[in-house]
């Protein structure tokens, strides 16, 4: 069945999904990776600014589209003029015939969820990071970095038990091996926000601490490690493009696909030794 004809005009701003870096593995070789790209996308509705997702940016016009029907902000595919990306600006402007109609109203209730891919926090937090420094002479082995691995493996009693949710750790990166804080939610993005709020309570500083993270880091994971003061960020899962290049920019080390005596070093190779 063909979809009716619209004159709705759409830009084809699709972007490759993949970045090309090179990684350093276990046994300390090179190897050729593939990330995800990332790029933040601002909708604009009639000039109104309504959210910032971080896409990879393969089919932004539909991203848009589809955020905009599930948030009942648009109902109606006719009511749509234009879907035009431009990504000089990263940002997508929606045109409406009416402009904006039940838009604004939805707006001032919106709740933000814990769901993956939003970020409405991206700009000022990069404006945040900038100024930031992270400790330059820690260090983190192979032998603390296993240790954290197994010990994640072990806490994830929700996991195991119901499954659907992510859990971030916070180690002491010393010779005690101290796990201090493990919290499992239903987003990671939930999970490291609590473990912020539990180092602020406690009066932990981050500068001598790693976190670990059952999800994929992004840059939304970087920027909060950064704001955190923590050099050291691992993951059983991988990295998006710009998760690396803020990590490099920051001086922090990035670990993926950390499982069992297997892991990737995105950025910062130089802190990482074999030896104790």
């Amino acid at each position: 069945m063909n979809a009716p004809e619209r004159h709705l005009v759409l830009s084809h701003a699709g972007r490759p999904p993949t970045f090309a870096i090179t990684a350093i593995n276990a046994d300390g070789e090179a190897v050729p990776v593939a990330i995800p790209c990332e790029h933040p996308l601002t909708i604009y509705v009639d000039k109104r600014e309504v959210v910032t997702l971080m896409t990879l940016g393969s089919d932004p016009e539909a991203l848009t589209l589809g955020y905009l029907r599930n948030q009942q902000l648009i109902a109606d595919l006719d009511g749509i003029l234009a879907v035009q990306v431009d990504w000089e600006v990263n940002a997508v402007a929606v045109t409406t015939r009416k402009g904006g109609g039940p838009v604004t109203e939805r707006l001032e209730r919106r709740t933000v969820t814990s769901g993956c891919g939003q970020g409405t926090m991206f700009g000022d937090a990069m404006d945040d990071i900038a100024p930031l420094q992270l400790p330059a002479d820690t260090r983190l082995t192979a032998a603390r970095l296993h240790w954290l691995i197994d010990t994640v493996r072990e806490r994830q009693c929700v996991y195991r038990q119901a499954g659907s949710v992510h859990g971030c750790a916070l180690a002491r990166n010393d010779h005690h091996q101290q796990l201090l804080y493990f919290i499992e939610d239903v987003g990671r993005h939930n999970a490291v926000d609590a473990i912020a709020g539990r180092m602020w309570l406690d009066g932990e500083d981050g500068g001598d601490k790693i976190f670990h993270s059952t999800g994929r880091l992004t840059s939304e994971m970087v920027i909060k490690a950064a704001q955190m003061g923590i050099p050291f960020l691992v993951s059983r899962s991988g990295i998006t493009q710009m998760a690396w290049e803020i990590a490099q920019r920051l001086g922090l080390t990035l670990i993926g696909r950390a499982r069992n005596r297997s892991y990737l070093i995105y950025t910062g190779a130089e802190r990482f030794s074999q030896q104790e």
